[in-house]
């Protein structure tokens, strides 16, 4: 779901599909914005007009919008459409769908009052079925721990390490074991903004890294290992692996934190991923061995050089999604399905659309900085955002699909029949009004349909 599209230029490749045995193959697209009967553009006349080119050039001049940063990323399942509920409960369970902020709105809460009395930071990863707190005293749950502390704790004592499961916050593990976060975070090398992954060790007690009558014999040595830095450091460069942290390998390689984001251009909000390269702050190398001569998102389409400035902003959210975790395919499925039952949609259409945009992949990007599992703008998520009456983030794969959702649901509403509103999503609604549907346009809406039936 693009900028509007000019006759004969495509940005997507359209495939008829048959039967459910061979589905088509998926070609990323750029489709054209459907715009709202009460603001149309005007009429285009050309096969390739000057004003897919003044569009595209209109969305390069508000590059900086069109990148959203690591931090916007929902960890979590955004809640989308929820009516407000008058009444605020002590408790909360959280469904399929939740954020704290989505949580707070609803209720006419701060979500940083709500982070704070249940103990949870902006990164922490929620859980259909986990209780949070929306009123009371105390400022932050994980506090009980420190109530539970006297140090002869029995659960702590069972065991020197836990191993992460899904769903699994730094705070609810030590609530768990009856030991302070602090302490967690002290044990490991963590955070208030580490990330934490299933099966990832975490130190639940000072018993494993220093037993208090040795306490002081096993430091030394513990230390010491840290002549690995210098051979590290040597390198100028150090590939991160699962489970890293800025903040541990900052210690590991006997280097400051500061010092390591400073290198590399970081932030303590900064996501990193495995297989990514750090420079190491006083290596005698240049730190730039690894600096990407291919793009991760070419600049052309099907014939068509997009501007530079777009260009840039498709392999910036490229390089974001491609850092972040996103569900797999068949899980993508599920996402498209449930959201089009919520918001009133066939779920076979909204599968269609999903498969024919992007194979249901959420890290997919367009020259046209098309993104995600539905191939949304982000002009057209703004429009998105007005139709459901919250701010979307087009990254989040839950809010990508909200968007995509939402407009075919508008498409669909507002069009005379469904092949017009297929038309509509490729081409876009203005245009297919005025000049009724290309032969390109003729066969996505084919595809769309093949695949609608296949789907249900």
């Amino acid at each position: 779901m693009t900028t509007p599209r000019s006759p004969k230029k495509t940005t997507s490749m359209p495939i008829i599909a048959a039967t459910t045995a061979a589905l088509p193959a998926v070609m990323l697209s750029s489709l054209a914005l459907a715009q709202p009967a009460t603001a149309l553009p005007a009429v285009q006349t050309q096969k390739i007009p000057a004003s897919l080119a003044a569009a595209i050039q209109a969305q390069a001049s508000a590059v900086p919008a069109n990148v959203i940063p690591a931090s916007a990323v929902a960890a979590t399942i955004p809640a989308a459409m929820q009516p407000m509920a008058p009444a605020v409960p002590a408790t909360y369970t959280i469904v399929r769908g939740d954020t704290i902020s989505g949580i707070a709105a609803r209720y006419g809460l701060n979500t940083n009052t709500v982070l704070q009395l249940n103990g949870l930071s902006a990164n922490t990863i929620i859980y259909p079925g986990q209780q949070i707190k929306l009123s009371g005293s105390g400022a932050a749950p994980s506090a009980p721990a420190p109530a539970p502390r006297p140090a002869p704790s029995p659960a702590p004592s069972s065991a020197a390490s836990y191993t992460v499961v899904p769903g699994d916050t730094l705070g609810g593990i030590a609530a768990r074991h009856g030991v302070a976060l602090s302490d967690v975070f002290n044990w490991n090398g963590l955070n208030g903004r580490s990330i934490i992954y299933p099966g990832q060790k975490i130190k639940v007690s000072a018993g494993t890294s220093a037993p208090a009558p040795a306490a002081p014999a096993p430091a030394a040595p513990a230390r010491p290992a840290a002549p690995a830095a210098p051979a590290l450091a040597n390198t100028g460069s150090y590939t991160i692996k699962s489970g890293d942290t800025l903040g541990g390998i900052a210690n590991r390689l006997g280097v400051s934190l500061s010092s390591l984001l400073s290198a590399n251009k970081l932030s303590m909000n900064t996501i990193i991923y495995p297989g990514q390269k750090l420079a190491i702050p006083g290596a005698p190398a240049a730190p730039a061995p690894a600096p990407v001569s291919t793009p991760l998102v070419p600049s052309t389409f099907l014939g068509y050089r997009y501007p530079d400035a777009v260009v840039s902003s498709a392999n910036a959210n490229k390089a974001l999604l491609n850092a972040s975790p996103v569900p797999s395919t068949a899980q993508m499925k599920g996402i498209v399905a449930d959201t089009a039952r919520r918001m009133g949609v066939d779920p076979s259409l909204a599968m269609a659309f999903a498969y024919q945009e992007s194979g249901f992949n959420q890290r997919a990007v367009s020259p046209a900085n098309a993104i995600g599992t539905m191939q949304v703008i982000p002009s057209s998520g703004e429009w998105a955002s007005e139709l459901v009456g919250r701010k979307l983030n087009i990254l989040d794969p839950y809010d990508n699909v909200t968007a995509g959702v939402a407009i075919i649901r508008a498409l669909v509403n507002t069009s005379k029949d469904l092949p017009t509103a297929i038309a509509g999503y490729y081409q876009g609604q203005y245009s297919v009004s005025k000049h009724g549907m290309y032969d390109d346009t003729k066969a996505y809406v084919a595809s769309i349909l093949a695949l609608k039936k296949n789907f249900s």
